[in-house]
């Protein structure tokens, strides 16, 4: 047994779980581990897209009363079929581009570099998005719960992850962000950014398990093994974290996560500099 791989597994599971839903990029910060732990080529690739519906599902449980609520009242409720319409609506674009341009994307952008630039260009972008919020704060909003979200606005938060096809820029911080930067209530950008993944990144783990399925020297032994191990490590992880950020973000700003995300980009910029670490390009 491969001991090694396995605690590369809960390693990046655990980096995957705190990270998805911060606005500081998972895929970034899986491209830099990754990179330090030997494991990005295309089997750690797919590994790093599977283990992210670990996270998902830890969504899923945390708003389990209301997903279920949608479920069962689907048929009967206007506000149910709109709360699925949304979601849909704004899967559409992100996923529409990364069909297009996926492989482009990872052939190119998927490395330290890029990812560390859009660490720090997406920091900048929080501050904008943050002191445009203090001033919107000031005007009362329409919009208090997801539910309240019309087609439109859902649209709007889709055409903002796309940026998140930029590996560093971040899929939770895209949306959110985003959503702020259209006039939602930080808690509401949030809350919606969790509901957004599922689709969006239970789309993207079927996608990655049917190629491996088509290449069974892929999935067999000891890496079907670390894929588990990763999946609960990132299940695990991702639950505390969205609890925490749901009571954080009741109360405080993301400008935390942007002084993060400059200082993680200029330490990675740094050290590539200085040669103190031979990252990949």
């Amino acid at each position: 047994m491969d001991l090694y791989l396995l605690l590369k597994a809960v390693i990046l599971g655990v980096v995957e779980g705190l990270t998805e839903f911060l606005p500081i990029s998972s895929t970034g910060h899986l491209i830099l581990v990754g990179d330090l732990l030997n494991f990005n080529d295309e089997r750690g690739k797919a590994f790093e897209v599977i283990i992210q519906f670990g996270a998902i599902l830890a969504v899923c449980w945390e708003f389990r009363e209301k997903l279920l609520k949608v479920a069962l009242s689907f048929t009967s409720s206007s506000n149910s079929r709109r709360f699925v319409f949304n979601l849909l609506i704004a899967s559409i674009p992100a996923m529409g581009l990364a069909f297009l341009f996926g492989k482009y994307i990872k052939a190119v952008l998927f490395s330290p570099m890029p990812v560390a630039s859009a660490f720090i260009v997406g920091a900048l972008i929080i501050f904008w998005a943050e002191r445009r919020q203090e001033r919107a704060s000031l005007a009362k909003s329409h919009i208090h719960s997801v539910d309240d979200l019309s087609p439109f606005d859902a649209f709007k938060v889709g055409l903002a992850q796309c940026a998140a096809l930029i590996p560093g820029t971040s899929r939770s911080g895209a949306t959110i962000i985003g959503g702020m930067l259209f006039g939602l209530p930080r808690t509401v950008a949030t809350e919606f950014s969790f509901f957004l993944a599922i689709p969006v990144i239970g789309g993207a783990t079927a996608y990655e398990l049917f190629k491996l399925w088509k290449n069974p020297v892929a999935i067999s032994g000891e890496f079907s093994l670390a894929i588990v191990i990763g999946f609960i490590a990132a299940f695990i992880s991702a639950f505390i974290c969205v609890r925490w950020l749901i009571h954080y973000v009741a109360h405080h700003n993301f400008i935390p996560f942007a002084w993060y995300r400059i200082a993680f980009g200029l330490l990675v910029l740094f050290t590539a500099y200085t040669g103190l670490i031979a990252w990949s390009y």
